[in-house]
């Protein structure tokens, strides 16, 4: 039994037979509630716990999956512009579009996460798409693996996992910063962070973001203008939380862009220089807009109700899409096309549910009911150029089409609608807890042509189940777990337009993962080790056109082995990253071709380190990072292959005081060798190309 100091001394008294007044005693739990946010964990670069989809907030040490959250303070410690910057510190993660693109998208444990599949507070289709700016953002949430039990089915899959951003909420404490920063090679920008809470208890919080940048980017003679607001207001109080989140974003850009490589042989040359400007008449602007509202009222202890709704706007226009480099032969030669686009891609989400605390005999139940509905609309125009020949080392501008006139009309509109039932139980004073769902899921969605005629009817449904177990045989320090969860994405459709014998659409093809896995947590240091299966259903086609025959017979799977570490490995030293070993193959292909093959753009070694040290100087810390990704093939054939690369990044931060306010000045340098090489894969045989050498500097102000 656990007596308390003040207890013990009381009864003591008592024996004696004196009167004692004992202080008060406030007595608070360490696991936190699906409304408020977990605390940072030892370090303050990670968090203690993170959502996992309509179960709220977890305990890293709870949940029988692998999950990290990467907090504020390393966003701002790193200079972490977008989710592709944060995402640097995981093994499990790497972007898919080449350094800098206006479009960020990842491939996580071997399979891609789009740009498309960011959630916000575990609701998709609200966050900004092309990439999302962190002036918002306290936590980046990364769940490894098919989430669709937990969040209902991402936009474009998201088989790999969910990335999930949480807004900043006002703190406490009064906050007004102001930010000035530089980033390589004249980009200087601006940003303001104010908080404020009002009324009894605090209970009404307001924060305000706004940012903005210009100048010339590290791609010769690219500008970039990023303009972006956000209001957060929120209410505690005893039974009720709500929230009302509202951002707009716009980033644009002229000069250039970013390209991907497609080759004409097995025969790669050498990566160019990342300053190289292959599309110096690009030009593009993005713009996304969004309203989330959200509330939870606790009737009591054991019931509570929750409900969100969203509404994204976004549009574009410019060459942002397509930016390819085609046929690209071995002595550097290849092709061009100029793309002009205009287009919109719009979002509404809600969702709502009850949470239901019982027992039955000893076994604590912890219910969540939930629906969600997912409704997105979008339609485009595009116009593009015939090829033009290029250097990718000594390249032309090439030209552009005139841009497309005229109302955009829609082209596609789809509905994911679900209803989820999932049961954590709990044995043993929490032990062991056993976690076990199900989540029906409905797909529909309408193809139209410019002429608004249906060209295509898509309405499927499928349940996907989910298992976790967690068992804590020695205490809280160590959890022993396994897992079963399927994820659930959109069947393929093909057209006999492109050679197949026939318009056909696949029902929703369902992945199944497999994980075990211990995390062991020494308090201020925690190591975690994950060992899964991820199988995939494939799309195969066989005969030729115009007879071409599709089934979705095929099956790709991938295996991996994960070690992740973070915290304080002794103090003034923090730890951060890990290594991953993934094997993707291709087990079953077209007449058994591919069998066998490893899965293109899925190297197998992955491997991200991070060491900050406070030194003896008051105020002052330096870190240092490291990046390396074994070679990898461009294509399922295994004809194509990139080699391995690493980069070293290294940043320094100092903090002190200047006329009484707090002052924060950092300074970060990544690739600090300035190494030139082909990063990833977009697609079959296409690679990206990471940055160079580049510079971030930036200088706080607390008032």
């Amino acid at each position: 039994m656990l007596v308390l100091p003040q207890l013990a001394l009381a009864q003591s008294a008592a024996e004696a037979g004196d009167d004692v007044t004992l202080p008060a005693v406030k007595v608070t739990t360490s696991a936190a509630s699906p409304a408020e946010l977990p605390r940072e964990y030892a370090g303050g670069q990670v968090a203690k716990g993170a959502r996992l989809g309509l179960l709220g907030n977890q305990d890293v040490m709870d949940t029988p999956f692998n999950v990290i959250s990467y907090t504020a303070r390393l966003i701002e410690d790193q200079g972490a512009k977008t989710v592709a910057d944060v995402l640097e510190n995981d093994p499990s993660v790497r972007f898919t579009t080449s350094g800098s693109h206006a479009f960020e998208n990842f491939r996580l444990r071997g399979f891609d996460v789009h740009s498309s599949d960011l959630a916000i507070n575990g609701m998709y289709g609200l966050a900004p798409l092309g990439h999302s700016g962190l002036e918002f953002v306290e936590r980046v949430e990364v769940l490894k693996g098919p989430s669709a039990m937990f969040a209902g089915m991402a936009p474009s899959g998201g088989i790999g996992g969910m990335i999930n951003l949480v807004p900043k909420r006002a703190a406490d404490d009064p906050l007004t910063r102001v930010t000035l920063d530089y980033q390589t090679q004249s980009q200087i920008g601006t940003s303001i962070d104010v908080g404020r809470r009002f009324g009894p208890d605090h209970a009404v919080g307001v924060r305000v973001n706004g940012s903005y940048s210009d100048g010339e980017t590290a791609l010769n003679d690219q500008d970039k203008t990023r303009k972006f607001l956000s209001a957060a207001l929120d209410y505690r109080g005893e039974a009720l939380t709500a929230s009302l989140d509202v951002y707009r974003s716009k980033d644009s850009f002229s000069g250039g862009s970013p390209a991907m490589f497609g080759f004409a042989s097995p025969d790669i040359p050498s990566a160019p220089n990342p300053r190289t400007n292959l599309l110096g008449s690009a030009a593009g602007e993005l713009e996304s807009e969004a309203v989330i509202a959200r509330m939870e009222y606790a009737f009591n202890e054991n019931v509570s109700a929750f409900a969100s709704v969203g509404k994204r706007n976004h549009d574009y226009a410019g060459w942002v899409n397509g930016t390819h480099v085609h046929n690209v032969q071995p002595d550097g030669s290849a092709q061009v096309r100029g793309v002009a686009q205009l287009g919109y891609d719009d979002g509404t989400s809600s969702e709502a549910g009850g949470r239901f605390t019982f027992y039955t005999a000893t076994v604590r139940h912890e219910l969540v009911l939930q629906a969600s509905r997912l409704e997105l609309e979008s339609g485009s125009l595009s116009k593009v150029t015939g090829m033009t020949a290029t250097n990718i080392y000594n390249p032309i501008t090439p030209p552009l089409p005139a841009m497309p006139t005229g109302p955009v009309s829609k082209g596609s509109e789809s509905t994911l609608s679900s209803l989820a039932l999932v049961d954590t139980m709990s044995f043993m004073q929490d032990a062991v807890r056993l976690t076990f769902g199900l989540r029906q899921q409905q797909v529909k969605q309408t193809s139209y042509n410019t002429a608004g005629g249906v060209t295509g009817d898509y309405d499927e449904r499928a349940v996907t189940p989910a298992v976790g177990l967690v068992v804590k045989p020695w205490g809280e320090g160590v959890s022993l777990y396994a897992s079963y969860v399927e994820g659930l994405s959109q069947g393929a459709s093909v057209k006999a337009v492109n050679g197949y014998a026939r318009d056909q659409t696949f029902k929703p093809y369902q992945t199944e993962q497999k994980e075990l896995g211990v995390k062991w947590n020494m308090g201020s240091f925690t190591q975690s080790v994950s060992l899964f299966e991820i199988t995939k259903p494939e799309l195969i086609t066989t005969g030729a056109a115009p007879d071409l025959v599709a089934s979705d017979s095929g099956e790709s799977r991938v295996r991996g082995l994960e070690w992740i570490t973070f915290g304080e490995l002794v103090p003034a030293v923090r730890v951060l990253g890990g290594v991953s070993y993934t094997r993707g193959e291709l087990t079953r292909t077209a007449g058994g071709v591919n069998d066998g093959n490893e899965l293109f753009g899925v190297p197998r070694w992955q491997g991200n380190l991070g060491v900050e040290w406070d030194t003896p100087l008051s105020g002052l810390s330096v870190n240092s990072r490291v990046i390396a990704t074994s070679r990898q093939y461009l294509n399922n054939a295994n004809t194509y292959r990139i080699p391995g690369w690493s980069q070293v990044d290294v940043g320094a931060r100092y903090e002190t005081r200047i006329a009484g306010r707090k002052t924060t000045l950092r300074l970060n340098v990544n690739n600090l060798f300035d190494r030139h090489y082909y990063s990833g894969s977009f697609a079959e045989p296409r690679a990206t190309l990471a940055l160079g050498r580049t510079v971030q500097a930036s200088a706080s102000v607390d008032f």
